[in-house]
């Protein structure tokens, strides 16, 4: 796999870091409503996640689906849970989201990988 789980992490953490020391009013509250998005309130943080999944897969961002798996893996998510989400980002994006699928499924296995 190109990218590893370390390598995603340790570049989006560098890259976030220098975005946010530009002191980018905007960019800050865009971030901090990121953030507060996905703590738990009606619906848990684990099924926000997988609300993210489906987004970004629709959308076809391979960060974000990266991210989001990540996410939801923490929040305690089970692979069969990913994959119907998946199936879901899958039947709703259409077949344009067959090749995120894939590699939304090799990286789960690399989360699942480090796990141990």
């Amino acid at each position: 796999m190109p990218d590893s789980v370390e390598e995603f992490n340790a570049y989006r953490a560098k890259m976030n870091e220098k975005l946010l020391q530009d002191n980018n009013k905007l960019l800050k509250r865009i971030f901090n409503l990121d953030t507060n998005a996905y703590l738990p309130g009606t619906l848990d943080s684990k099924t926000k996640e997988l609300l993210g999944l489906v987004a970004s897969a629709v959308l076809r961002c391979d960060d974000c689906v990266k991210y989001h798996l990540e996410s939801a893996k923490k929040q305690g998510a089970i692979k069969a849970e990913v994959m119907e989400t998946m199936g879901i980002a899958t039947l709703v994006g259409g077949t344009i989201v067959v090749p995120h699928l894939r590699r939304a499924y090799e990286y789960w296995e690399a989360l699942e990988a480090n796990e141990g």
